[in-house]
């Protein structure tokens, strides 16, 4: 082999001289990644080129990795993960003192994962530093996505756990430390072992931690003072790389002339201390001595010299626990009067206007504000703010209720507008959500969505028996923008006093309606950019164009031409070019005048078009889940579409998913009444063309 790198050392077990007689020894070797990983503008290191060279040409059955070290080079930690998984061999890493950033991902690749008692793993978002303008930065932000979403498959494959739990943690911008127990505990680590004395302290280690956040106090570096050199116990020994190895030793240096230790004093301080043990043990079963079976599990755990107090605490909190059956119950929030006043004041001012649902209504019965009038309102909330009312006129009356800092007037008209806004918002019919893709984003910046690129099938193995490298296919992005719409409406002080309802909940049931409809605009507007071709992507080419092999032969409405679109979705390859997406329609986009023949078709046991009455089966039948007309579309032009869910091509993005209207009241008036702003924040954008097919029809 050649000469090991600064951060890692590989070397092979002989086995014992009985089992390599016998024939049945396995071949096993030894891996230390002690310090910075790969190749980083922080250290000399080389890159992990050499590491995997070497593992891949390591003949062993079984490998040990101990590891130890606070990270380095994203790529290069991949790579050894990737090459760590990828060998033949049964593999056991442990954490003998620090896995943090990449560090902790290759830990994960072994079989097995141990970790030292007293290590700690760490994990965060992939980082760096760089120069460059905007465009460079930008650039810069896409990759580190790219490498997070990487390494959450990878944490995720370990744990069980969800992809987007764990990308969750490599995009909050936190460092995320744990110890052997909570590691075990988060599924990142299948158990924990005996401590390598101060392998896991800072004081006592040569690594620089300056560059995390929040590193726990148990880390941070003691005063000389405080942290006396020791010398390495025989344990520790054990567990370090062989004589000449490059690697730093996780423990401090022995003394210069340190004395003989005193065999004596050792073993009373090992008495000592499993004294204290059993005592904190007999402590915690104290209380529960008379339970069945305490006191023999309290034996247990005071013989077994590897059972700490805390462990023997749970072992006892397991054991009372046995056969012990939930006591069932549930917890109720009451509302208090001002909340049920308000709630019972929306559902009476619904109901008279007519804007409640049914379920609302039914819940209008036996109000007591049920027939009351918004000046009646308007006087109950100055009263109740503690305001006499005697010898005001009605026009003075409803300025109290606007303008009296405890009349609850204001709120509860907003509360009203709320509720109308939320219900007419929901009753309004769309078509864009059965089509399109519902998603999320955090502001109203560019939000990029990604596509992966596949490997291709697999290669045969040459003569020579060389495998073929096979690159990582570049993926393909695509964007979209949250931008904000709404309106002001202002209710003046004539309408309450004219109980006019329809200037008060009409308008906020109308501008439910209109939140909703101004999404189905925008998605048609957007699908008919470009004479029906639909938005420009990434690749400067319109969603539908002949490049992207999504627009068929123009043919009439028949089950011959829709069979022929369903051929060219089912053709479309992966973003790598390298396998056949097999996408099927699952929705038809007509125009309105279109709906009834599109439905027959799809409905036909025979072809409707087949001359003659002769019955040729239809072999469209039931290919379309659902077929949307709108009179949004003219003509004769036509759009099938994928299931939303298999393959996206449109996304409407609500701003923090936030997919329904807000309104807002405006103090401090500068009209005879109120005023309220209704929003939506959302976008809608193309995201892949492979998904969709387009036929301009006859």
């Amino acid at each position: 082999m050649s000469a090991p790198a600064p951060w890692y050392s590989i070397r092979q077990r002989a086995p014992a001289a009985a089992a390599q007689a016998a024939g049945a020894a396995p071949k096993a070797a030894e891996v230390f990644i002690y310090g910075d990983i790969g190749e980083s503008w922080w250290s000399e290191s080389v890159s992990a080129a050499g590491f995997v060279r070497e593992l891949n040409a390591l003949d062993a059955d079984q490998i040990t990795i101990r590891i130890n070290s606070i990270g380095g080079s994203v790529p290069d930690g991949i790579a050894i993960h990737n090459a760590i998984k990828r060998h033949k061999a049964k593999t056991t890493t442990v954490i003998d003192g620090m896995a943090l950033s990449i560090a902790s991902l290759i830990a994960l690749a072994g079989d097995t994962v141990e970790m030292a008692d007293n290590a700690t793993m760490m994990i965060h978002a992939p980082w760096t530093y760089m120069a460059g303008n905007s465009a460079d930065l930008r650039e810069q932000a896409d990759v580190l996505d790219t490498w997070a979403q990487a390494m959450a498959s990878s944490y995720a494959g370990k744990t069980g756990r969800p992809q987007e739990e764990m990308l969750a943690l490599l995009t909050d911008g936190k460092d995320h430390w744990y110890t052997a127990q909570e590691a075990q505990a988060e599924g990142f680590v299948d158990a924990v072992v005996s401590a390598l004395p101060v392998a896991a302290s800072a004081a006592a280690s040569p690594f620089d931690l300056s560059r995390f956040r929040n590193v726990p106090a148990a880390l941070a570096p003691k005063p000389a003072a405080q942290a006396p050199a020791q010398p390495i116990p025989p344990a520790a020994a054990a567990a370090n790389p062989p004589e000449n190895s490059p690697m730093p030793n996780p423990v401090a240096p022995a003394a210069a002339n340190p004395a003989t230790p005193d065999a004596a004093a050792i073993a009373a301080q090992a008495l000592a201390a499993d004294r204290a043990r059993r005592g904190e043990i007999r402590a915690a079963f104290a209380k529960f001595a008379a339970r069945d079976g305490v006191a023999a599990l309290q034996a247990q755990c005071e013989e077994d010299s590897d059972c700490t107090p805390a462990a023997a605490g749970l072992k006892l909190l397991a054991h009372l626990g046995t056969d012990v059956t939930p006591v069932a119950g549930h917890v109720v929030t009451v509302e208090d009067e001002a909340d049920k006043r308000r709630d019972g004041i929306a559902l009476a001012l619904m109901a008279r206007a007519n804007v409640a649902t049914a379920e609302q209504r039914r819940a209008a019965q036996g109000n007591p504000w049920r027939g009351a009038s918004m000046l009646d309102l308007a006087r109950s909330s100055v009263q109740a703010a503690g305001i006499r009312v005697e010898g005001m006129d009605k026009m003075q009356i409803v300025a109290s209720a606007f303008t009296q800092g405890g009349s609850d007037f204001p709120v509860l008209l907003q509360n009203v507008m709320h509720k109308t806004l939320q219900t007419s918002y929901a009753v309004q019919p769309d078509t864009w959500s059965r089509f399109c893709a519902r998603g999320s984003v955090s502001d109203f910046r560019a939000h990029n969505r990604y596509r992966v690129g596949s490997l291709g099938n697999l290669e045969a193995v040459n003569e020579l028996g060389e495998f073929t490298n096979k690159a990582i296919p570049d993926g393909e992005r695509s964007t979209i923008t949250a931008t904000t719409k709404g309106y002001i409406i202002n209710l003046s002080r004539t309408a309450i006093i004219n109980d006019d309802l329809q200037a008060f909940i009409g308008l906020a049931s109308a501008m439910g309606r209109a939140a909703r409809r101004t999404v189905e605009a925008d998605v048609y507007n957007t699908l008919k950019l470009n004479s029906g071709l639909g938005p420009v992507l990434e690749d400067g080419k319109t969603l539908f164009h002949a490049d992207h092999g999504n627009i068929t032969t123009g043919a009439a409405l028949s089950m011959l031409a829709i069979d022929a679109d369903r051929v060219a979705m089912a053709s479309q390859l992966d973003v790598g070019g390298n396998d056949f997406l097999d996408l099927r329609p699952a929705v038809l986009v007509v125009p309105i005048g279109l709906g009834g023949t599109a439905r027959t078709i799809n409905d036909a046991q025979y072809d409707p078009d087949t001359p003659n009455k002769l019955q040729v089966p239809n072999r469209v039948r039931g290919l379309f889940s659902d077929i949307v007309d709108t009179p949004r579309l003219t003509g004769t032009r036509r759009y099938l579409f994928a299931s939303a869910s298999e393959g996206p091509v449109m996304e409407v993005g609500f701003l923090d998913g936030n997919d329904t209207p807000y309104l807002e009241l405006e103090n401090g008036f500068t009209v005879d009444g109120a005023r309220w702003k209704v929003r939506l924040d959302y976008g809608v954008a193309g995201r892949d063309f492979r998904g969709a097919v387009t036929n301009a029809g006859q």
